[in-house]
């Protein structure tokens, strides 16, 4: 019956439980006592109702350079996909449906978003694809992917699946700090990337958005062992409470300077760099506490460093900084670097240098992906340009500001991608 006796159909709402609502409905209602290795053969089985097949649920390794199959009951296990050159690659980059057609009907990729971090990408096939199979696929993977991120504080599998290799101790106290790798709203987007991924130590860093202003930093802890991974997460967690108190940006310097300086001693510090964006606006405050002058990224360009009163690094007691002030275009990009990507010596000896750095940007900024997509390629691609070689922890932070009124984009009801415009001819030459 409908409202007040009457009903559905005539006149009174219709709440009766449709195919859609039933589909998803059920892992909502399960969600909240569904212990983690149930979540596959669950997810199996609401795939299956859709009339798909072949399930599998694919994760980001921390290298950032493959999609990992997940074990589970119901799910098919394959091989990992790399993310530079594979449909589920660029259903993962692209935040976008991709089909490929096969001999038994169509393999469909599409991305796991919670929130706006790409947890990975869900895989299946099916006989025939149109509007109605991929809403209800992009609106089960966002349920899909909700659920892997609020059970993994709670299980150690999902880690296990996107570790391909051993990771330091000092790697999994900074990993285990770090806020999701990218955020992308229509006002601004971010993403960062760390090497070595299993073996960094110094480097990291944090940001969150409150109301309209987005609060950024990036901090690069002396030394290369465990002290450095300690006082990178004091840092870090020092500037979140801070953050939290809402200070002013030279408050946050002074308060994380005393708290270093009280913890290790006269002799140890921390560099970074702490801002405030305006998403509104596009107004940036800066704090430079030592640390590599940020590069300005205006059309395709590097216009500037983003230079200005340099206060002693974090610990060494410095003096109130100066916030510096710049107002962002629609579109710029700021680019945020630890010493270690400038500092690492090539083979013939010769430090890599902001110039090098820069001619890389210019590279990255002819694709014009989005952020998490283009720092992925800088990251990787400054690794190769130094050899392969990473002494020292090498970070970058990526921000593009959209502008205020940036339109939202409905995910899962854009054109899908079809297999052959999914791999750019020279994606693997990149």
């Amino acid at each position: 019956m409908g409202i007040e006796g009457v009903p559905p159909g005539e006149g009174g709402a219709d709440r009766s439980e449709g195919f859609g609502e039933r589909l998803l409905g059920i892992p909502l209602d399960l969600a909240h006592r569904l212990p983690p290795q149930s979540i596959a053969p669950l997810v199996a089985e609401q795939v299956a109702k859709l009339g798909g097949r072949e399930v599998t649920i694919f994760l980001q390794d921390y290298t950032q350079e493959l999609l990992v199959p997940l074990p589970g009951s119901g799910l098919a296990v394959t091989e990992p996909e790399p993310i530079d050159d594979s449909p589920a690659g660029t259903a993962f980059l692209q935040g976008r449906v991709v089909e490929v057609p096969r001999a038994d009907g169509v393999r469909v990729y599409l991305p796991l978003v919670a929130g706006s971090d790409q947890m990975g990408v869900l895989g299946c096939t099916l006989d025939a694809s149109d509007d109605d199979v991929r809403r209800l696929l992009g609106r089960l993977g966002v349920v899909v992917a909700g659920m892997l991120a609020s059970k993994q504080s709670y299980t150690d599998q999902f880690f296990k699946v996107r570790r391909r290799q051993p990771m330091s101790v000092a790697a999994e106290m900074q990993w285990s700090l770090l806020p999701p790798l990218a955020m992308c709203i229509p006002q601004v987007e971010v993403a960062g990337a760390l090497e070595p991924a299993y073996d960094i130590a110094g480097d990291s860093f944090d940001y969150a958005l409150n109301d309209s202003v987005l609060h950024v930093a990036v901090f690069d802890a002396m030394g290369h062992d465990l002290h450095a991974a300690t006082m990178a997460t004091v840092a870090v967690s020092v500037f979140r409470h801070a953050r939290r108190a809402g200070i002013s940006l030279g408050e946050k310097y002074a308060f994380m300077d005393q708290a270093i300086a009280d913890q290790f001693g006269p002799d140890h510090f921390v560099t970074g760099q702490m801002m405030h964006l305006n998403i509104s606006t596009g107004r940036l405050e800066l704090v430079n506490a030592g640390h590599p002058a940020p590069l300005l990224i205006r059309e395709r360009r590097v216009v500037r460093q983003l230079e200005g009163p340099t206060t002693l690094p974090i610990g060494f007691g410095g003096r109130p900084p100066r916030v510096r002030e710049f107002e962002l275009r629609r579109r710029d990009r700021v680019l945020c670097y630890s010493d270690g990507v400038i500092e690492e010596r090539d083979a013939d000896g010769q430090p890599f240098g902001v110039e090098r750095l820069i001619d890389c940007v210019h590279r990255m900024e002819q694709t014009r992906e989005g952020v998490r997509g283009a720092v992925r390629w800088l990251s990787r691609t400054l690794k190769d340009e130094r050899g392969g070689r990473t002494s020292d922890d090498a970070t970058v932070f990526l921000i593009e500001w959209c502008g205020e009124g940036a339109v939202v984009r409905r995910p899962g009801m854009s054109r899908p991608v079809e297999s052959s415009d999914a791999i750019p001819p020279d994606a693997g030459t990149r």
